[in-house]
């Protein structure tokens, strides 16, 4: 029997498993500095640097598939991935033929241009600098390899929207390492969307850093043989190999559509570009150094153009007479035999725009919020006797062209309470600082003009959110930074006279920015009752 001093057994068994368990982790953290520290002696910072951008289990060794990369690099030999060699391409199946433009960045719109890219290595932009062209110009493809853009049984509507590659990332899972040249060999249905962005560069990463990755479509059209499938992808490209740092170009979104038999044996048409019509489009982030947590430089530009489009219905490869022969592909006098294909008669179809809409939303459930273009947005104010809800910023707020909208898109801007106060009292718009400077700038109307003018004389880099009056006057405004500063304070340490944080919410940043809105409502007050 234990003395009175004495631990019952199993707490004392319990408190030796604790114990030992702590010397365990406190061994294995210790050996683990310890071999870094002799990995940075051997190798040095920059050998590091690259062995760890292939070491992707962090495990301090490479295993053959870590360095598949290098070996591909050294003996100009890719091998054809598993998916692949399991797929048996059908000797009669239709081939398509698809051709890819492409110019490249207008460096000019580089925000660092205006200073002559002063302190930027050029090797840093090397990679940039020498992609002028696409990879592969032309390319043919099984038109059962776009069997990956069909919808899942249960996604038969109009405009419901579906994954093709599901997004893994989000808030709270952080992002993917910056320290990378080589994409991971693609899965699945990754395999075909890394096929077509290789035409454009040869690395392209089919699932970006940051959230939302992925690929979403939705049905656009239906027919009785065919579907329109509408689609928008997000992924990046690294321009830069060893003994160079990663150079990441990060296009807003690759968007498109295709038409395709319900069997996936025809595509009739295919087209996929990254849009144009704004003045910035891409986002670009390098780095300076030879670890994950060295300075990086980031930059934003403009794509005049960058597409893949068929050249036509896809054909059989192999033609074959009423008989079952397979016939010559030309006719007696040499010239390619001419197909003619049915007309497709759609039976439900959906506006492009509504389409887009929809995948839009997928991917940034804040647009659940209409975010009008500027003018508009001020001309509906007044319409409707409603405040302005106006976010400024560098590059655009519903792409990855813009890395400082981020945080404030994946958080507050998503939360119920903010859509919901959102929609039932404000106007909702975003625009690029560029823009509004041009509008500052044209005297062909006055108003715009000063609307424009009182935005930028409240901007501060990088995001400003402005609440306004429908003449312009702001009543309110909050830069990013500050809104994330004092957010990830404690309560007791903000000021009260700034921002107090509401009992009604745990989330601090859903607390402060619904604070901002109201706090621009009452401040309002005065003016729109006159």
């Amino acid at each position: 029997m234990a003395g009175p001093g004495a631990a019952p057994p199993r707490l004392a068994l319990a408190l030796a498993a604790l114990a030992a368990l702590v010397a365990v982790k406190y061994y294995r953290d210790a050996e683990a500095a310890r071999q870094q520290e002799l990995a940075l002696k051997s190798l040095g910072n920059e050998g590091l640097f690259l062995f760890s951008s292939l070491d992707t289990n962090n495990d301090l060794y490479l295993s053959p598939e870590e360095f598949k990369p290098i070996a591909e690099k050294l003996t100009g030999v890719a091998p054809v991935s598993e998916f692949e060699e399991e797929e048996t391409p059908d000797p009669s199946g239709e081939t398509l033929s698809i051709v890819a433009k492409f110019q490249p960045l207008v460096m000019e719109t580089m925000t660092k241009s205006k200073d002559g890219f002063l302190g930027i290595s050029h090797v840093a932009l090397s990679g940039l600098r020498n992609w002028t062209a696409p990879a592969a110009p032309m390319s043919v493809m099984l038109a059962r390899q776009f069997k990956a853009f069909l919808p899942p049984k249960n996604k038969l509507d109009l405009g419901d929207p579906w994954w093709i590659i599901p997004s893994e990332l989000n808030i709270f899972t952080g992002y993917l390492s910056n320290n990378r040249f080589y994409p991971p060999p693609p899965k699945g249905k990754e395999i075909i969307i890394h096929r077509l962005l290789s035409m454009f560069h040869p690395r392209p990463f089919v699932k970006t850093r940051f959230a939302p990755q992925g690929a979403v479509a939705c049905i656009q059209a239906i027919s009785t043989f065919y579907y329109t499938i509408a689609f928008r992808i997000h992924a990046e490209f690294q321009l830069n190999e060893p003994p160079d740092f990663p150079f990441w170009f990060s296009p807003g979104q690759f968007t498109g559509h295709i038409i395709l038999s319900k069997d996936s044996s025809h595509v009739r048409e295919f087209k996929l570009f990254v849009p144009n019509n704004r003045s910035l489009n891409v986002d670009m982030e390098w780095l300076y150094g030879a670890s994950e947590s060295s300075n990086m430089e980031v930059d934003i530009g403009y794509l005049p153009q960058m597409e893949l489009e068929s050249t036509g219905p896809s054909i059989p490869s192999v033609i074959h007479d009423e008989n079952g022969n397979v016939i010559d592909s030309r006719d007696p006098s040499g010239e390619p035999i001419q197909f003619v294909f049915e007309e497709i008669i759609w039976q439900q179809r959906i506006p492009w725009e509504e389409a887009a809409q929809k995948l839009e939303v997928a991917m940034y459930p804040f647009k659940k919020v209409s975010y009008l273009p500027f003018t508009q947005a001020f001309e509906r104010a007044k319409a409707e006797k409603k405040l302005v809800h106006s976010i400024l910023l560098w590059g655009a707020l519903d792409d990855q062209s813009c890395g400082s909208g981020r945080t404030l898109r994946e958080t507050v801007l998503e939360s119920s309470p903010i859509l919901a106060l959102l929609n039932e009292s404000f106007i909702s718009s975003w625009s690029l600082v560029k823009e509004l400077e041009e509008l500052q700038t044209n005297r062909e109307n006055e108003f715009y003009s000063k609307l424009a003018d009182l935005h930028l004389e409240k901007y501060n880099f990088p995001v400003e959110m402005i609440i306004c009056l429908p003449n312009g006057t702001v009543v309110h405004h909050i830069n990013a930074n500050y809104f994330l500063d004092i957010t990830s304070m404690k309560p007791e340490d903000v000021e009260s006279s700034v921002f107090s944080f509401s009992s009604n919410f745990e989330d601090p940043s859903t607390a402060t920015y619904l604070q901002f809105l109201k706090e621009g409502l009452q401040r309002a007050k005065p003016y729109m009752q006159t």
